[in-house]
């Protein structure tokens, strides 16, 4: 499914990152036997978000640019208590909607024997040790940065005790918490990692793939490494935060049996200004309803910025804009939607939408509608024409009149005796407009030239017409659900608050009753448009599955943002 030709190798084009050297210098000397095999690792607690797609258009991409390579989707599964097959769905209709394919699909619960006979060659080694300590007891002994961790008064069992405590663990004898299994490595450890971890707990939780056959689990950072291991993984990309683990990781793979040497190389995660990307904030929004679930269209997780109508190729072209590095940085959010924005200008038909509908009596008009040819893309005859009609009552947009302008001379929009062109249609001039009793502008009354179609100036009037507007005949025009979408959160680093919460921004969804082009009613989940003057907007695939017609607004023409900021 990826737009990324299979078959190039690396080391016959221009390199984009460190990383790519370095396959680069591994394929040269013939490391791995010219293999590059990569792999993406999520936990399924959740649904991916913007910053798990950099990891995938990495992953994948390497595997893409290299004539003998392989990327492995693997789920880490380690957790019963968080994990469900419907964050295994989502993430692979994901992974695939993005654009790639995985070689081969792997669960770690796959490995569940093999990582279990590894923690028991540890064990016999005097590697690993059953603790009956609890958890905050073990957490007390760690010690800190600055002051070495204590050893527990349960290290110095013997082989044959511990051998017998964990053959227990697994038969279900103890409950939950009672034992841990941990390693034996060195509690003064400069590594925080390196103090003797947990390696397995008790849990007698449901397993989504191995049902009840297993009542205790390996830890994240045991089963991680080793899955890898397994997996005949060349190089395992992660992000920065795992740096320390590298030499747990390692520890693991040097002191059991383990198959192969995967070599991990760490880059900066992505970062996003006006968003949060931690799985637990992000199950909190949905779980506390300030969202409407994971594909809300506000979240930053993939599946809702599919739903909004962000185009899995402008995510990788912002993906190759943003880069691989070694340092964390935070991008803005602005940088993303112009991807967005620049693949759909070549990509979506125009048309034209009212969101805030005003009416406007053409009071000179005295003939029928006339009926004009407007193009579907001003750069790209394929896209061909569609026919619009002009008539005595249309709908333009409510800011594109302004009673008193604050600054005249640069309002080129309507106003009282104020002129402007219609889009491919005549210049209108506003004479006179009706409020009602709120004192609202509910309808001007216009006059319009004949002698100003196909871009003619009117002869009767002397300054030249410099605006031009969108609209849509009243006759046809159809009413549809858009949905307007700001910025979630408020604050531009949210995720860095304590009460980030406080921060979401209370006018992040506005819902409008537009007035639109009669094709436009007709359109199928997932289509998008560009609306003239307004933005892109996508057909909401999720409620057109339910019945019924909603527009996203997926992104502005123009970053209005950053302006307003």
């Amino acid at each position: 499914m990826s737009d990324v030709v299979k078959g190039v190798p690396t080391d016959e084009k221009e390199h984009r990152n460190f990383i790519e050297n370095i396959i680069a210098d591994d394929l040269k000397s013939s490391k791995h036997d010219g293999w590059v095999i990569t792999r993406f690792p999520p936990e399924p607690n959740g649904y991916l978000h913007i910053g798990h797609a950099k990891s995938i258009c990495l992953n994948f991409g390497l595997a893409n640019d290299n004539k003998k390579a392989k990327c492995h989707l693997r789920f880490d599964d380690t957790n019963p208590l968080k994990e469900s097959t419907e964050y295994v769905d989502s993430i692979k209709k994901d992974v695939e909607w993005l654009g790639y394919k995985w070689d081969e699909l792997h669960f770690t619960s796959d490995y569940f024997e093999k990582l279990h006979g590894f923690a028991i060659e540890l064990i016999e080694k005097g590697l690993a040790f059953v603790d009956s300590q609890s958890a905050d007891e073990i957490a007390a002994q760690r010690g800190s940065f600055e002051k070495p961790g204590t050893n527990s008064p349960f290290r110095e069992r013997s082989v044959a005790e511990n051998l017998e405590l964990f053959n227990k663990m697994k038969a279900g004898e103890f409950a939950e918490g009672e034992h841990v299994l941990r390693a034996k490595i060195d509690m003064a450890s400069s590594y925080m990692c390196m103090r003797d971890p947990v390696l397995y707990r008790i849990r007698k939780v449901h397993h989504h793939r191995t049902g009840d056959d297993w009542c205790i689990y390996p830890m994240y950072d045991f089963a991680h490494g080793l899955s890898d291991s397994i997996e005949g993984i060349t190089h395992s990309l992660c992000t920065l935060e795992f740096q320390d683990n590298r030499a747990l990781y390692d520890w693991f793979v040097e002191n059991v049996s383990s198959p192969s040497t995967p070599r991990q190389i760490e880059f900066a995660r992505l970062n996003l200004d006006y968003t949060v990307m931690s799985k637990r904030k992000l199950l909190q929004l949905v779980e506390e309803k300030h969202v409407d679930g994971w594909d809300d269209p506000r979240m930053p997780t993939i599946s809702g910025v599919r739903r909004r109508g962000y185009p899995a190729a402008g995510i990788r072209n912002f993906m190759n804009m943003v880069g691989v590095g070694k340092q964390n940085t935070v991008i803005e959010l602005s940088i993303l939607e112009e991807c967005v924005r620049d693949h759909l200008n070549k990509t979506t038909k125009r048309c034209m939408g009212v969101i805030e509908p005003l009416k406007v009596t053409i009071t000179n008009w005295d003939r029928e509608d006339l009926a004009i040819d407007a193009p579907f893309h001003p750069q790209d005859e394929s896209y061909g024409t569609r026919k619009i009609t002009l008539g005595k009552e249309i709908y333009i947009e409510r800011s594109d009149f302004l009673e008193d302008p604050p600054s005249p001379k640069k309002w080129f929009r309507l106003g009282p005796e104020r002129s402007v062109r219609l889009r491919y249609g005549c210049v209108i001039t506003c004479e006179e407009f009706v409020k009602n009793e709120a004192g609202e502008v509910i309808e001007l009354k216009c006059k319009y030239y004949e002698d100003s179609f196909n871009g003619q100036q009117p002869a009767a009037l002397e300054k030249k017409v410099k605006g031009i507007i969108h609209w849509v005949n009243a006759k046809e025009a159809k009413d549809v659900e858009v949905r307007l979408y700001d910025r979630l959160f408020k604050h531009e680093n949210p995720g860095g608050l304590k009460d980030y919460l406080s921060e979401i921004n209370p006018d992040s969804l506005n819902i409008v009753n537009a007035k639109v082009e009669p094709f436009l009613a007709e359109a199928s989940g997932g289509d998008q448009f560009q609306f003239e003057r307004m933005g892109y907007f996508t057909v909401d695939e999720k409620f057109f599955g339910e019945g019924k017609l909603v527009y996203n607004k997926t992104v502005a023409l123009k970053d209005s943002w950053k302006k307003s900021k």
